[in-house]
């Protein structure tokens, strides 16, 4: 496989992936994807907005969150995050003692 194709295949992963987060399933909690995977949606975003500073493009925090997210993130949040609970911020502690 060459590298153009590769890369092609890469992005639309990763778009499926934002679709699959963000709109099929935005009842899944940031902090619970933490707790799991150890990343969540701003990560995502981090990542991203890192990929571009590497390659001289300027683009903020919430620049990046509104390409990961699909809108301001404010407005995702407001609509899909729910405050974390207690058993999820122990959870989350317990997970980073790990190392995730």
């Amino acid at each position: 496989m060459d590298d153009a194709t590769r890369t092609e295949l890469e992005a639309a992963a990763f778009r499926r992936l934002l679709k699959h987060l963000n709109q099929d399933r935005p009842d899944v909690q940031n902090i619970d994807l933490m707790i799991l995977a150890g990343f969540c949606r701003n990560c995502l975003a981090d990542w991203y907005r890192e990929a571009a500073a590497e390659r001289g493009i300027a683009l903020d925090k919430d620049a990046a969150r509104e390409i990961v997210y699909g809108e301001p993130f404010a407005q995702w949040k407001a609509r899909h995050q729910a405050p974390a609970t207690p058993e999820q911020l122990a959870a989350f502690e317990a997970a980073q003692r790990k190392g995730h």
